[in-house]
């Protein structure tokens, strides 16, 4: 099979509006990169910020930034779907590449009645499990062939990065296909083993609905759909995987339990047993994801919680009232199950010297426990 890389950057007009806008993306970006910045703000009335290590801190020297200066330096980098999209709604999302082809995540927004802008840095390569220090637990999701794998955990806690990292294991290994449902796609795969066909909602189709609808019509044999919004998408996703798909998706949730109760509660009291029964049946893990900060400002690196789906987690997700008991499950889980639990995560990333004591504890679902793991207890 040929390599190929798709093909979604827009085709930008060649003026000095447009020059002048990709210069500045490819300092900023650039700027970004070498600093290992995660994220960068651009606000009317303030300098340039970023964040690194978790923390924003303000770029030194970059001038102040005016509503004139973002849209100068913005608008001529959109496409007039995002520019009306823009006047209609005073916000947007959309992904862009620089002249060196890093890409960054965007959502443009007003705050105050001024322009604001943060973008989130794409690196332009894949890092595989090895570069983001994925346990060997979410490793093993690579290689299942049906079912509803949930990657949750706050915004910017590196859920599509992980995502894309297993997806890219796949389409190294195995010959399929892969569709990509995303709004804005993030990382650009480059084909190997699989053919990859990359949706941009917005640009591609609608809405996530009508394009998980149509993702069954499309052969594929893994589908990422970016996020679950709505109860129209959690039970497309989940005729999808019963109907014999890999389906990957994200949900904002603090823990595996909390991830099931959001799912279930998008319906109404009379759907939501039939959607109890489907998510015991056709879901396969819940990856939940934290970056934490490395020993010594070394970056930044995840600690995770890993629910397999296991019999008893399935009677579990059946009846409401013992979904808490899946805290425990996790906790007593036997990693031959795949099971994970966030503390015996940060017991291994402190032993293996990559965060701290203090970090770990501060993170712990029960410090007391952790310290007394700590000290060999």
């Amino acid at each position: 099979m040929a390599k190929s890389k798709p093909s979604i950057v827009q085709q930008l007009p060649d003026t000095p509006q447009v020059k002048e806008a990709l210069e500045f993306l490819t300092s900023i970006v650039g700027s970004a990169c070498q600093f290992k910045a995660s994220d960068i703000h651009i606000r009317a009335g303030h300098q340039i910020m970023m964040r690194l290590d978790g923390r924003i801190r303000q770029v030194k020297g970059s001038p102040q930034m005016s509503d004139e200066m973002i849209e100068r330096l913005i608008f001529p980098l959109m496409s007039k779907y995002y520019l009306n999209r823009f006047k209609e709604e005073n916000q947007v999302d959309l992904s862009l590449s620089d002249n060196n082809g890093n890409r960054v995540r965007v959502n443009m927004f007003r705050q105050m009645g001024q322009l604001a802008v943060v973008m989130r840095v794409i690196e332009n390569h894949i890092p595989g499990p090895d570069d983001l220090g994925l346990p060997q637990q979410v490793r093993t999701i690579a290689k299942m062939r049906q079912g509803l794998i949930i990657f949750s955990g706050a915004t910017g806690s590196g859920k599509s990065t992980s995502m894309a990292s297993l997806l890219n294991e796949i389409n190294r290994d195995r010959y399929q296909h892969i569709l990509t449902i995303e709004d804005p796609v993030e990382y650009i795969f480059t084909e190997q083993r699989c053919v990859i066909s990359q949706r941009q909602v917005g640009i591609d189709v609608p809405n996530f609905a009508l394009a998980m609808k149509a993702a069954l019509r499309e052969d594929p044999d893994v589908i990422l759909m970016g996020e679950m919004r709505d109860p129209e998408s959690i039970e497309i996703a989940l005729t999808a995987a019963e109907t014999g798909h890999l389906v990957f998706s994200t949900l904002h949730a603090p823990n595996s339990a909390d991830a099931i109760t959001r799912m279930v509660s998008s319906f109404g009291g009379e759907e939501q047993s039939t959607i109890r029964s489907k998510l015991a049946h056709n879901l396969r893990a819940i990856v939940t994801q934290r970056l934490l900060p490395k020993k010594e400002g070394g970056g930044r690196t995840v600690a995770c919680e890993v629910l397999t789906v296991t019999p008893l987690a399935r009677e579990l997700i059946q009846e409401p009232q013992r979904i808490k008991e899946i805290k425990d499950l996790i906790k007593g889980g036997d990693k031959v199950e795949g099971m994970l639990h966030f503390d015996q995560h940060l017991e291994e990333l402190v032993k293996e010297e990559v965060i701290s004591d203090e970090i770990a504890l501060t993170n712990a679902s029960s410090a007391t426990d952790l310290a007394l793991k700590l000290k060999g207890f």
